[in-house]
């Protein structure tokens, strides 16, 4: 009798990869990737469009400024609800919807002839699908597929964007720079729609869901029931964080990274190289680049947050990042030359290496509430993004010149790296109480 329900329990277990087989989490993991490489089109448009919209609609630099600004603020605060609707009607089903509402606010934007339809497009659509794919859903897929090489896999994705730049960017800029900014907004929409079936058909929820452990994990995790009330719970989430010090001290410091990376050079890179004579192509080849060595910087920041203090890394990358961004306004000619490209390879490594350390940061202090804590951490993000896309934009019109504007954010750099450093351990993580 013994036996025999020893042999039925064994029949019951979720069946395991077999020895040598690549677990499933890794597949889950460059879906994923696939999914925010192909969102990131959209990432690589808005500071090729500020020329060319002045141009054609006499539009000022603030006023388009101001588009880009709501996109990425929506971008930052859908995140946080975005994480709970995961966890209520699951990633496939919120991913593929934000990739089709990208689509349409990109496509819709060829029609435009008035700047209230830009903040409509580009603003509200552009950024609300954006925000619902977010890092956020990184952070969703990392925690539930694994229970090792998080810092790995968080940075490989992260990697995913700046991979997503490197083969838009370029091919974007030639398209703008022959006169026509259109067919750029209709590539963006065609590269979001492509990659919905590969969402719908290949990315599942949960290990459980096709009986496998998370990788790494020594037991079965079950499938969690749906968490009914998505937008109460990522309040609610806000709200326990909000009570605690490390929480303001990631926002804070994610806030400036937003500032100086999404906010400043991906927003005013290519006008203010324009504005010394480099073409508007290779002003975006740059950018690209860039791209390419923060796919280096990510990975190799999620490897060493697998293996140092999360903390001192930021520090470290904030300081750098700084010191960097005070030296740009020397190094800006109509021509491309080797200390702009040794500036390139430097900011480019550290771009988005301040991810893995402030996600590992949150999942140590918030436990089971890490990512919706994340989405809320990442909405301060691109609120400093949002802030710095519309300033720099004024500044433009004011000053005739974006070098105040890279001074003042080498400044908040310091200041970032300096928080970084005043976080302390948990002694236990803080979660949101039933």
């Amino acid at each position: 009798m013994t036996q025999t329900t020893q042999a039925t329990a064994v029949d019951k277990s979720p069946p395991e990869p077999g020895r040598g087989r690549i677990h499933r989490a890794w597949y889950v993991a460059a879906v994923a990737f696939v999914t925010i490489l192909g969102g990131a089109a959209f990432r690589s448009l808005p500071g090729l469009l500020i020329d060319p919209l002045h141009q054609e609609f006499g539009w000022s630099r603030g006023t388009i400024a101001a588009a880009v600004s709501v996109n990425l603020a929506l971008y930052g605060l859908t995140a946080p609800f975005a994480a709970a609707l995961m966890d209520r009607f699951g990633i496939r089903r919120v991913v593929a919807v934000a990739l089709t509402v990208i689509a349409l606010g990109s496509g819709l934007t060829v029609w435009m002839t008035a700047p209230w339809q830009l903040l409509l497009c580009w603003g509200l659509l552009v950024g609300l699908g954006t925000g619902s794919m977010a890092l956020a859903f990184a952070a969703t897929v990392t925690n539930r597929w694994f229970t090792e090489r998080r810092g790995l896999v968080t940075g490989i994705l992260t990697a995913a964007s700046a991979s997503g730049q490197l083969i838009f960017l370029p091919v974007l800029a030639l398209m703008v720079d022959a006169g026509d900014w259109r067919p750029a907004a209709v590539t963006v929409a065609l590269a979001a729609l492509a990659v919905v079936p590969f969402v719908w058909l290949l990315l599942r929820d949960h290990p459980a869901d096709v009986g496998l452990k998370p990788y790494g994990a020594r037991e079965f995790v079950p499938k969690p029931a749906p968490v009914p009330g998505a937008a109460r719970r990522a309040v609610k989430v806000l709200f326990t964080a909000a009570r605690t010090g490390p929480f303001w001290l990631l926002a804070g410091t994610f806030a400036i990274c937003g500032a100086s990376t999404n906010g400043l050079i991906q927003t005013h890179f290519v006008p203010a190289a324009h504005d010394h004579g480099m073409p508007v192509p290779a002003a975006a080849s740059l950018l690209a680049v860039i791209g390419v060595f923060d796919v280096v910087g990510t990975i190799a920041s999620g490897w060493l947050t697998d293996r140092f203090e999360p903390r001192r890394l930021l520090a470290v990358y904030y300081a750098l990042r700084g010191v960097s961004l005070l030296f740009l306004p020397m190094l800006l000619f109509p021509t491309v030359h080797v200390p702009m490209l040794f500036f390139i390879v430097f900011y480019g490594l550290d771009w988005v290496a301040t991810v893995p350390p402030t996600v590992a940061l949150c999942r140590e202090h918030y436990g089971e509430d890490s990512a919706i804590v994340f989405g809320w951490v990442l909405a301060s993000h691109q609120v400093g993004a949002a802030l710095v896309a519309f300033l720099g934009g004024v500044a433009r019109d004011v000053f005739g010149s974006y070098d105040i504007v890279w001074w003042a954010s080498g400044a908040l750099c310091a200041a970032a790296a300096l928080m970084a450093l005043v976080i302390r351990r948990p002694a236990a993580p803080v979660t949101v109480a039933a």
